[in-house]
């Protein structure tokens, strides 16, 4: 492609409101515009990266026995009222109504698409096992677009659902999708971790987040430092065996403790430490309330809430909310006088308190000498906290450390959550009737393209890998003006294209120096430099990733090529 017939708008400047790299090198680079907040054009280097992951996407989705599909992006409301996610899926999802007044969505994610599909046309185990994806725009109204293609409102994404007649089918397919994810990502050229995750608003157990290693990702991965272990902060088991004390138990005492609410402000109050307190939260699961508690050090962490409950949505009890069901406002709530009908669950830490303090259920109160297993009626021990670096590695090997991560893919045993609730069902082998067992498995194309651009990248620009680069080779005349250069390089560029190579020629009647920085800053990996020498057949050769710099004969450059681009 000749630079002066394509479009590559490149810039000097970096762009105020672009925060990580990424982002600024993409605009920088003339990759991608911002059409409006969290939306962006695809430029032409762009669409042929996206082309270059959509086609490794293929081959592996392919390999893993996966038939691609499109489904529509918009979507009826009954489709979600059946899944029940209509209402719970919140404001992220996209409604609009058309002339006649009919709800739809614009596709955040397809299962009720899929499972409708299926169950209107697979009535057998003999159909079965089914895997089908597609590639596709997605929209979802993010409160906060930030960071470029990597937080958007409308994103490109690879989505694929599987259909199994057994458990252990399901179990395979996953496995095989595992490995397929691994290969892409690979093949894209990412350093990422596969971390052990949790299902969010799509449902069902076993799931496993793809994570591009970048100090810019907005998930922490918790990982042991001497094994392979690895999960999202959110899921990382913690310990449930602390330190026991040697305290005789002392009498339960209420003491007034006059706006002292925070764990901070009662540990001072008392000139206590943290872990003497008890932190208490009230929650909302689903239409029921429940109070969680965590040792006053430790943070409660409300996906362990949701998943040890069984519940779809768990939120914060409001301010209003915790006053009506606890007779206090915030910062004075406790698990010892609290109504005998509420659920009480606590984080194995707290069960080593001794002699601690908690909230009163009364303004300007609190309880001290809280023995738990004596002063608290009815409660429920569980993993419930956030887990923290130096903590045991869950899988027994070294302590845990973090690191941040950018999600690329996700992969999601559903289970029948979706076709119980949608009424997607089957004949078994016995003739019986069953719900058919899913699979889901995402990957964020476009977050895909931005997140080798961010971890491929120097202080001169983009540096991208061979199997993603929209060209092989930057083709650049100095001087457009002198016969002998015009000449050498019209010669080269059909030549190397005859020989397989995607060739960016830059034709453009610009300043050496321009088309030198524009050409760093494309990122592509050889830059050929047609130059004083053109008359006697030498070009330099420079090798983007590492300045590497060859002068070469016209006739030894297939060579040389050959094996900087193998």
């Amino acid at each position: 492609m000749k630079q002066s017939m394509t479009f590559i708008p490149t810039l000097r400047e970096v762009p105020a409101d672009a925060e990580v790299k990424s982002h600024q090198l993409l605009l920088r680079a003339g990759y991608i515009r911002q059409n409006t907040s969290g939306i962006y054009s695809y430029m032409p280097l762009a669409a042929k990266i996206l082309q270059k992951i959509q086609n490794i996407i293929r081959e592996e989705m392919e390999n893993a026995g996966a038939a691609e599909l499109l489904m529509p992006a918009l979507q009826q409301s009954e489709l979600w009222q059946e899944s029940g996610r209509w209402f719970s899926y919140g404001p992220e999802l996209m409604r609009l109504r058309d002339r006649h007044n009919r709800e739809f969505a614009l596709g955040a994610t397809h299962e009720e698409v899929i499972t409708s599909l299926l169950r209107d046309e697979v009535k057998s185990y003999k159909r079965l096992p089914l895997a089908l994806y597609q590639i596709q725009s997605k929209f979802r109204d993010e409160k906060r677009p930030r960071f470029g293609l990597l937080r958007g409102r409308e994103f490109i994404m690879k989505d694929a659902y599987s259909f199994h007649s057994s458990q252990e089918s399901l179990d395979e397919g996953y496995d095989k999708m595992f490995e397929a994810y691994s290969r892409i990502f690979e093949r894209c050229g990412l350093d990422f971790r596969a971390v052990i995750a949790d299902s969010g608003a799509m449902g069902g157990k076993d799931t496993h987040e793809f994570m591009v290693l970048s100090e810019v990702g907005e998930d922490t991965i918790a990982y042991s430092d001497t094994s392979k272990y690895a999960a999202n902060i959110e899921m990382a088991p913690a310990p449930s065996e602390y330190a026991a004390g040697n305290e005789a138990p002392k009498e339960l005492e209420k003491t007034e403790t006059p706006d002292q609410k925070t764990i901070e402000e009662i540990a001072a109050f008392f000139d206590a430490s943290k872990e003497k307190c008890i932190k208490s939260l009230l929650f909302k699961a689903d239409d029921d309330y429940v109070l969680a508690l965590v040792r006053g050090d430790f943070d409660i962490n409300d996906i362990k809430v949701k998943n040890y409950l069984e519940a779809r949505t768990v939120e914060l009890a409001t301010p209003e909310e915790t006053e009506s069901v606890m007779g206090c406002k915030v910062g004075f709530v406790g698990p010892v006088s609290a109504p005998a009908d509420l659920k009480i669950i606590s984080d194995y830490s707290v069960k080593y308190i001794e002699n601690g303090i908690a909230g009163a259920n009364e303004q300007d109160f609190h309880f001290v000498n809280v023995n738990p297993e004596r002063d608290i009626k009815g409660i429920e021990y569980t993993d419930l906290r956030f887990i923290q670096e130096g903590d045991a590695s869950p899988d027994g090997q070294g302590r845990i450390k973090f690191a941040r991560g950018i999600e690329v893919g996700h992969i999601f045993k559903l289970g029948t959550r979706y076709s119980v609730d949608m009424n997607a069902v089957f004949l078994d082998e016995n003739g019986r009737t069953q719900p058919l067992i899913m699979g889901c498995y995402g990957i964020g194309v476009s977050r895909t393209l931005a997140s080798i651009a961010e971890q491929h990248s120097d202080e001169k620009g983009l540096v991208w890998p061979l199997s993603v680069t929209p060209f092989h080779v930057h083709l650049i005349p100095v001087n457009v003006k002198t016969e002998e250069q015009v000449s050498l390089s019209d010669t080269l560029y059909k030549e190397l294209k005859q020989q397989g190579y995607e060739v960016l020629y830059d034709d453009r009647a610009e300043r050496a120096g321009v088309k030198f920085a524009d050409s760093d800053l494309i990122g592509l990996p050889v830059r050929i430099t047609v130059g004083k020498r053109a008359s006697e057949g030498y070009v330099e050769v420079k090798v983007r990733k590492n300045g590497e710099s060859h002068e070469v004969h016209k006739d030894e450059l297939s060579g040389l090529l050959g094996s900087l681009l193998k």
